[in-house]
């Protein structure tokens, strides 16, 4: 039974530190009357935070942009995913913590106008971004319609993050991105990687040029393309996902091959992984799946 998840995923321009939320609700409105079946919008990283400098982030000025999950941006984002009914994904904001952080927090937004989720980025692109790590991670429900992952942009290129999602019962991973350097080549093939280790969704969205290398992709569990934008204007990616699509994979195998979820025999020993002091253990080697009877 198909389980459809209909998004757009928005390769656009960021919009300056300071301006009202009432502009950034305009370009929602002109993505949903594209695609108006959409139940799920994504923007890219700090979409609502560019500083006039493509090339370079004001410590000062996102300092000073910084509110709490509580404060009057976070509230108007809110309302506005109330108003259209949808869930919403407004990219990443600047957040002040509650023992005076800064973080970099990427935020789902419900169709009930409530803050469905949030997560901090754990892996900051040092030395180059000022924010403090956040330290854990975040899984969403949407109502049913399936689970998404909260990942962004450096996240990608810690297969740890991606695999504790999935782990965590993500099917479709919103890796959001403001990548302005020309490794978003890798980038692309980090996506396509760890949706084929993890056999989920990939959903990695850039912001546009000039200030982004844009390429935004969508990837399918087993590592297929999607949908993928150019390198320069803005886009809208629209795709329905199938989420059963992740069900299927996991039960059948990538290509009707590998099975890396069911690795693991009952009762063999655990594997040991020094570089974290942990270890894989066969008795708990197997993700969360949702609530079916919701779906």
């Amino acid at each position: 039974m198909q389980r459809p998840l209909p998004l757009v995923a928005a390769q656009a321009r960021p919009r300056l530190i300071g301006e009202p939320v009432s502009a950034f609700a305009d370009e929602v409105r002109s993505a949903l009357s594209s695609y108006p079946s959409a139940k799920l919008l994504v923007f890219p990283e700090l979409h609502l935070f560019a500083d006039g400098s493509p090339d370079l982030q004001r410590t000062e000025a996102l300092q000073d942009s910084a509110e709490p999950l509580d404060g009057p941006r976070v509230r108007d984002l809110r309302q506005l995913a109330g108003d259209l009914g949808v869930w919403l994904v407004p990219g990443s904001v600047c957040e002040r913590g509650p023992e005076g952080q800064l973080f970099n927090t990427q935020l789902v937004l419900s169709p009930a106008g409530e803050l469905a989720g949030y997560y901090r980025k754990i892996f900051p692109w040092r030395p180059h971004e000022p924010y403090d790590p956040g330290d854990s991670f975040s899984v969403v429900d949407l109502d049913g319609m399936g689970r998404v992952g909260l990942h962004i942009c450096y996240d990608a290129w810690y297969p740890e993050v991606t695999r504790q999602l999935a782990w965590m019962g993500a099917e479709v991973i919103l890796n959001v991105v403001k990548t302005t350097t020309p490794d978003r080549r890798q980038e692309l093939v980090l996506a396509q990687a760890n949706a084929i280790v993890n056999q989920v969704f990939m959903v990695s969205v850039n912001c546009a040029g000039p200030t982004g290398q844009g390429r935004s992709l969508i990837v399918d569990p087993e590592g297929n393309v999607i949908a993928e934008a150019g390198d320069d204007a803005p886009a809208l990616l629209a795709a329905e996902l199938d989420l059963a699509v992740v069900d299927r994979v996991r039960t059948h195998g990538t290509e009707n091959v590998n099975r890396p979820w069911s690795q693991f025999h009952p009762g063999e020993p655990p594997i040991e992984l020094p570089i974290y002091q942990g270890r894989i253990d066969p008795a708990n080697w197997t993700p969360k799946v949702p609530d079916m009877r919701n779906i």
